[in-house]
């Protein structure tokens, strides 16, 4: 039977070792695969490498590093766990695997680039714990997450499901624009506030929810007018945007800015018992100008202080917003971009329509002329000062 040094020499026969020096000249295209335990990652690590320890490795590469053409660079402490997973690797039918001889600490020692990982600290690795399980999101991918920026437009009923659950999952950043207060009839749908804060303003009751439920987060406030005046100021340092409003001025106003600021736009509408949402992602897809040119008569058109709306609507429709938000900080799956995603609560059903970029569009089309201006008078009875509150919603 052999011992390790003998298995380690036929492991170190049946791959191939270069040293740091040849490894660093592959860094800009091959995967480096960092095979080594927390503790040590948390000490130094080779720049975008992935984090995968060896006792996890045959259950997570696949997902890691789906292609096994990828040329791959394994590195441990000192070449030995390295040669190990090289072998492994192998025989899961990686075609193009090394390990570095010597490991993490020569190349270190010969002066070789190096970075501190940022690393959740482990009240955090418990919090998100079953976001790390995910192979698809994991603890970079949660990274990510801590590190958004994401704008509600409302803290009303499409904003408050938004905000609990991009709060639950972390985003870092959660910007809130509404200059309206709590009401009494908000709490059949708006959960992020409650009885006792009837009266306050609506952005103190949301921040207050929203830390109490994660500190992690950090919430930013806007109680103001969301107008031409200050929406590109707003919307600056935001990576998505989450719209909860209800008037037809602020949704183009928002249409506009987004598409100077190239910020995608996860669009979300409720009416008595039906909800749409999609993702105006600029350039990459149709803006909500091509959606809808013109905003409708306001006789068809009522807003859902006028017309109602089930208390639980909101409640799906912000979900699924949270949702499309996550994907498109993650770059997971298909957001609904070029797509809009009808529910009818009554059917219990859900339709899906294309939605097609529109070449003359006045705002995305070719040669369009963007002007930042207030649109209240072209729907004069849903222009609730185009503050983005919901007074509907």
């Amino acid at each position: 039977m052999a011992g390790f040094r003998e298995l380690l020499q036929q492991t170190k026969a049946q791959i191939r070792e270069i040293d740091p020096a040849a490894a660093e000249e592959r860094l800009a295209q091959a995967t480096f695969l960092d095979v080594r335990e927390q503790d040590e990652f948390e000490q130094g690590m080779i720049p975008g490498a992935v984090f995968i320890p060896r006792g996890h490795l045959e259950s997570q590469v696949e997902n890691r590093i789906p292609d096994r053409d990828t040329p791959i660079v394994v590195y441990c402490a000192g070449g030995v766990r390295s040669a190990f997973a090289a072998k492994t690797l192998a025989e899961l039918g990686y075609r193009d695997v090394v390990s570095m001889a010597g490991g993490f600490g020569r190349w270190k020692n010969e002066g070789r680039p190096w970075v501190t990982p940022a690393v959740l600290n482990p009240e955090q690795r418990n919090r998100y714990h079953r976001h790390i399980l995910l192979p698809e999101v994991g603890e970079e991918g949660q990274q990510k997450l801590l590190g958004a920026r994401v704008l509600l437009l409302g803290a009303g009923g499409l904003g408050s499901p938004a905000a609990l659950y991009l709060a639950a999952a972390g985003v870092g950043t959660l910007g809130i624009v509404d200059m309206d207060v709590v009401d009494q009839s908000n709490l059949q749908r708006q959960i992020l506030h409650n009885v006792e804060r009837v009266g306050e303003r609506k952005v103190d009751s949301a921040k207050k929810t929203l830390t109490a439920l994660n500190p992690d987060v950090d919430v930013v406030t806007y109680d103001v007018r969301f107008g031409a005046d200050n929406i590109l100021d707003i919307l600056d340092g935001y990576d998505v945007v989450v719209d909860g409003t209800d008037n037809f001025p602020t949704r183009y106003l928002l249409n506009d800015a987004s598409l100077i600021k190239r910020i995608p736009v996860v669009h979300g509408s409720i009416f008595r018992f039906e909800g749409q949402v999609t993702v105006f992602d600029p350039y990459n897809g149709p803006c909500y100008r091509c959606l809808l040119p013109e905003p409708p008569p306001p006789e068809l058109a009522p807003s859902c202080a006028e017309a109602g709306v089930l208390g639980v609507l909101p409640g799906i429709v912000g979900s699924i917003q949270a949702l499309e938000a996550i994907k498109l900080i993650l770059g997971l799956g298909d957001p609904l971009r070029g797509r809009l995603l009808a529910y009818d609560a009554l059917e219990q059903s859900f339709r899906t329509f294309k939605v097609r970029r529109d070449p003359r569009c006045p705002a995305c089309g070719e040669g369009a002329q963007i002007v930042i201006a207030e649109y209240d008078e072209h729907c004069l009875p849903h222009a609730v000062l185009a503050d983005g509150s919901t007074t509907g919603h």
